[in-house]
């Protein structure tokens, strides 16, 4: 599985450039496709729901051409699809799969026609939706499971006149897909909603889409709509997509946790989209908020996020951000209202409080609802279940843990580049990587220099010495490269006061022996084992900062550090420094046979297939032979002044 391992942020300011709206650019490339005319759509999201979408027109024989950058040409139809039988695959898309049911069961002219998705699509309920179809006459068949996708749709005789009743409380992507076809009965159509309707920001999307198509949706509050007889959808020739509400939410929750003031833009005070209203939810939890009428602007409070109790049913998508943002509030933060969540990608709800429950907080969860109560956070892998908005979320969090992001592409749906645009924003905790080999004086100088700086520090081979003892003591070969991954994974180890613990144990000088040394060398070949202490050693990049010194830190566990150091000395004077502190600790040592271990554990790590012993083409050489450690230590400090 790929992952993204995220070190603990210090700080986040600056601007970030929204891309398009994932529920405005597929509602305006469905419309464009019914319309007639042409329509220039620009600032379309590029992202898997809209390559879904379009890939879909296209396989309908609309004609769609790329513009260049995220603008496209769409060749309306007027609501007869040139394509009457095909097969759609639509990924995980609900903007596309639920506006697509409708239009093609009651388009003019209809088709035959499959609809299907990823196994998730396949568990997310549509039955509302094929319902008020039929109630028009449309033929929709299951193809698995009574009231869920895969779908069959047939021609069919479409009653003209009269009204819809359609459930309001599972999603408003139905109301959303009947709204949107009911032009093309081109009869009066009312459709009646049944239950509270949820989500009503994005049926505001929803009209306000169609009027700019030149179709106006008559409304008695949030109960009833009507389509009037002779409705048609024209081309407004050119059409532009706003920014996403919903990505807009983490960058500007990343100003309220980390500082900022941290800027969007191409969303604001005159959005058409419901989750602007994420910034009146992050105000009352203390944040300083700004905006304009196409960009807003987040601080944070001086006296840091206090907990909210919120309705969040008008903010469905973005209420998630809250959730996480609620880990740096004081207080329980309750978001209720938000039973939709159950129906999206994935179960939100339960997804939400379990990955909340792995940094430490303190989640009850309800049908509708679910209280966070943050705690000291811990690191944590998260995974993320092919959910975007989850995966976005919690990077968050990183502001008080270092964490790892499981499937991390996952974002593609709606954001592609999210994590490129969060690191551009975001300032983490500096790291200085010291490498170099066996007996360089690279431990030394790196306690001392992280003692300097008031950075904490990380001796990488203790982990692997560690792992050699755990095996020993525990009958592991330290050629059983399984068993001692096994072992690494679980490893229970506490750095304090100097000491390093194993077990609630101090470790002492039974990892410092020669034949921990040579078992750590030969364990830290091993691929298996060197991946599962990967993020053990990247969790400790935390504020203020760190010092780590190993052979890869520089290479692989740390490869933007702030500072490299490739810190060595001849093998003749490392191995007269092992020789004195081995006498100086009462041990008894050959100085010749020390020489010859040395060769061949430079030997053995330098040419490991993993991680190999090098030095990076940005690290900086420190050649100790003729070097005091004090010598050495402000040499290191130096650079850092410069580096950091």
């Amino acid at each position: 599985m790929e992952f993204l391992d995220l070190p603990q942020f210090l700080s986040a300011a600056g601007t970030v450039c929204l891309p398009g709206s994932k529920s405005i650019s597929n509602r305006v490339l469905l419309l464009a496709a019914l319309a007639d005319g042409e329509t220039e759509v620009r600032d379309l999201l590029a992202s898997d729901d809209t390559a879904r979408m379009l890939e879909a027109l296209q396989a309908l024989g609309v004609g769609v051409t790329a513009l260049g950058g995220e603008s496209w040409k769409i060749a309306g139809c007027g609501g007869r699809f040139p394509v009457k039988q095909a097969e759609l695959f639509l990924g995980n898309a609900g903007t596309a799969f639920r506006p697509l049911t409708a239009a093609l069961a009651l388009a003019l002219a209809g088709g035959d026609y499959i609809l299907k998705g990823v196994a998730r699509m396949h568990e997310r309920p549509i039955g509302d939706l094929v319902e008020g179809l039929r109630q028009l006459g449309a033929d929709v068949t299951y193809l698995g499971n009574d009231g869920y996708p895969p779908l069959h749709l047939k021609p069919a005789t479409i009653r003209p006149g009269g009204s819809v009743q359609v459930r309001g409380d599972v999603s408003s992507q139905f109301l959303t897909g009947l709204l949107m076809a009911l032009p093309l009965t081109g009869e009066t159509v009312t459709v009646d909603v049944v239950g509270e309707l949820i989500s009503k920001p994005y049926i505001e999307i929803t009209l306000a889409t169609m009027a700019r198509f030149g179709v106006v949706v008559e409304r008695q509050g949030w109960q009833r709509f009507t389509v009037k007889a002779g409705s048609r959808y024209v081309s407004p020739g050119v059409i532009y997509v706003e920014g996403d509400a919903s990505s807009a939410s983490y960058f500007l929750a990343l100003g309220a946790i980390g500082g900022g003031p941290q800027r969007v833009e191409g969303v604001g005070r005159d959005s058409i989209q419901g989750d602007v209203k994420f910034a009146e939810a992050l105000a009352k939890m203390g944040a300083q908020i700004d905006m304009g009428p196409n960009w807003m602007e987040a601080r944070a409070p001086e006296s840091g996020l206090v907990a909210v109790d919120l309705d969040c049913n008008h903010i469905p998508d973005a209420a998630m951000t809250l959730a996480t943002a609620a880990l740096f509030a004081k207080g329980t933060t309750t978001l209720r209202n938000i039973a939709s969540w159950r129906v999206k990608e994935t179960d939100r709800i339960v997804a939400m409080a379990t990955e909340l429950r792995k940094l430490g907080a303190v989640v009850e969860e309800g049908d509708d609802f679910i209280r966070v109560t943050p705690a000291a956070l811990k690191p944590a892998a998260i995974d993320t279940y092919d959910d975007h908005r989850i995966a976005m979320c919690f990077s968050l969090a990183a502001f008080g843990t270092p964490l790892r992001i499981n499937d991390p592409k996952c974002v593609a749906k709606t954001f592609p580049d999210y994590f490129d645009r969060f690191a551009a924003v975001t300032k983490a905790a500096p790291v200085i990587a010291i490498d170099g080999p066996s007996a360089s004086g690279k431990g030394t100088v790196a306690a001392r220099v992280a003692g300097v700086l008031g950075f904490d520090y990380l001796d990488s081979g203790s982990l692997y010495r560690l792992t050699a003892l755990a095996a020993r003591r525990t009958g592991v070969d330290w050629a059983d490269e399984a068993g001692v991954a096994a072992l690494a994974a679980a490893l229970d180890v506490r750095f304090a006061d100097g000491e390093i613990f194993l077990r609630g144990q101090a470790a002492g000088d039974a990892i410092r022996t020669e034949e921990m040394s040579a078992g750590a060398s030969i364990v830290a070949a091993l691929p298996a084992v060197r991946e599962a202490l990967l993020f053990r050693q990247r969790a400790f990049n935390r504020c203020p900062g760190l010092v780590g010194d190993g052979r890869d830190m520089g290479s692989v566990v740390f490869p933007r550090a702030r500072l490299k150091v490739f810190l060595t000395a001849s093998a003749e004077v490392r191995a007269e420094r092992r020789y004195k502190q081995l006498i100086e600790k009462g041990l008894s040592a050959n100085l010749d046979a020390l020489l010859l271990d040395l060769k061949q554990r430079d030997e053995r790590d330098s040419q490991r297939s993993v991680a190999p012993l090098r030095q990076e083409a940005d690290a900086r050489l420190l050649d100790t032979t003729h070097l005091t450690i004090e010598q050495a230590v402000n040499q290191v400090l130096e650079w850092s002044r410069e580096a950091l």
